[in-house]
């Protein structure tokens, strides 16, 4: 045989061992970070809940989701092991970063407009409700819609049979 012809094969084989190779080095790292797991220390479930590990067994971890409640899940469905800032700052909603600025967004942009308090009054005193004359207007085209109806047929709708 050439050395031509099996170059694409000897090329393969190489690209397979490198990404097998990766995949073990990640199941690897997967495998210690699970097993360095302490009590009391945050993780995110392959499913995407976040918890406080209370105890680890052999296969399993005993997490507690909210305050009472514990669940054993797989030590495999332990996704991340968070360390504590990032743990508080998901959970918790701890940021650092703006405590620092003391800087606060309201809740709503009513501030952000410049309207004052008479404003809103006068805006509150508008009336959204029907026009007078829309609704005569409504009143008069129901009666004339029921008097065809009844010239037609009795009040039936189309469709309907005269079974009784």
């Amino acid at each position: 045989m050439d050395l031509i012809t099996l170059l694409p094969f000897i090329v393969l084989i190489g690209a397979m061992f490198l990404m097998t190779r990766s995949a073990k080095k990640k199941q690897a790292a997967a495998a210690q970070m699970r097993n360095d797991m302490q009590p009391g220390t945050g993780v995110r479930t392959i499913g995407g809940m976040y918890a406080t590990v209370k105890e680890v067994h052999d296969d399993t971890v005993l997490l507690e989701v909210a305050p009472g409640v514990h669940a054993i899940y797989a030590k495999n469905a332990i996704g991340a092991v968070l360390d504590d800032a990032e743990y508080n700052r998901i959970v918790h909603g701890d940021d650092e970063e703006l405590d620092a600025d003391g800087t606060v967004v309201p809740d709503d942009a009513s501030s952000l407009t410049g309207e004052s308090d008479t404003d809103k009054a006068e805006v509150a005193k508008i009336d959204l409700g029907k026009d007078e004359a829309a609704d005569d207007d409504a009143e008069t085209e129901d009666a004339a819609a029921k008097d065809v109806k009844d010239t037609k047929g009795e009040g039936k709708a189309d469709g309907e049979t005269g079974t009784k």
